[in-house]
């Protein structure tokens, strides 16, 4: 298979229960042209059945990575897409397939993308959707639960199509910087979170939500890696100015406690002899 732009787009299934949904994810990344799946905390599978379930594919399977956490499987990535079956209430970016392999296709030239699937059970956990620029939902009829597999093939099905004409299109003009990877974006937020919380702030308020409304915040905004940086480099500044200042008032009090000591101590001076005065 020649390469293409899906050759930068990654497949990460999140605890994937049924080895029969793996086999046919990777059935649909054969056919549509994607060769890198990730697995975070799989089922136990065994690798010549996956071949059995997706025929002519032992290349793909070869290929795919383990990973235990999903900061390690997205790290290198600089767009997340995720797909949940529910509308949800938190101000995520929203695609359907369709605007959602557009976006990812825009950034697939400067790197690596993904798009990710969650449980057969129950979907995407929170902390897991936390970690997407954006979440797509495929149109269904209220009996709104499609299969994994489904659902992926319908991903990469409009991204091989969209995909075909973007070779065809005029370049893009180029970023200013290259878009941020996930362990970018990840610092980012471990030190704003720092910062906010050197300052109190998350003294009446609930941490979580505040840090999952300024994720939205960011992935919404689509910073390039240096735009993030002067956000991360604030957050780093906050808590290197109150570790100066505490250190300063700390200098502060003890000199005037030193000073106030000095004054108040008794004088060392030996008393006048009683022939002084003679």
């Amino acid at each position: 298979m020649p390469d293409s732009v899906l050759t930068a787009v990654t497949v990460v299934l999140y605890e994937s229960q049924d080895p029969i949904n793996i086999g046919a994810v990777i059935r649909a990344m054969k056919n549509m042209g994607a060769v890198d799946l990730r697995l975070i905390r799989p089922c136990p599978y065994d690798v010549n059945r996956l071949e059995q379930i997706a025929h002519d594919t032992r290349d793909l399977v070869q290929r795919i990575r383990h990973f235990d956490t999903i900061d390690e499987a997205l790290a290198d990535c600089v767009r997340v897409i995720a797909f949940s079956g529910r509308r949800r209430a938190a101000k995520w970016q929203r695609h359907t397939p369709r605007t959602a392999a557009a976006d990812l296709l825009s950034y697939a030239t400067e790197g690596r993308v993904a798009i990710m699937f969650g449980r057969e059970d129950h979907g995407l956990p929170n902390d897991a959707l936390d970690r997407a620029h954006a979440v797509a939902t495929i149109p269904t009829t209220e009996h709104f639960s499609l299969n994994v597999a489904q659902a992926c093939l319908l991903a990469l099905y409009e991204l091989h199509v969209q995909a075909g004409d973007a070779t065809k299109r005029i370049a893009a003009p180029k970023r200013a910087a290259a878009p941020p990877t996930m362990s970018e974006l990840e610092l980012t937020f471990t030190d704003v979170e720092s910062a906010l919380a050197a300052l109190a702030y998350f003294k009446t308020r609930n941490s979580e939500h505040i840090m999952r409304a300024v994720r939205s915040l960011v992935y919404r905004a689509a910073p390039d890696a240096r735009e993030l940086l002067l956000v991360r480099t604030a957050g780093i500044e906050v808590l290197r100015t109150i570790e100066r200042e505490t250190r300063l008032a700390v200098e502060r009090a003890l000199r005037e406690v030193e000073g106030a000591a000095s004054l108040s101590a008794p004088s060392l001076s030996a008393p006048p002899s009683a022939g002084d005065d003679e």
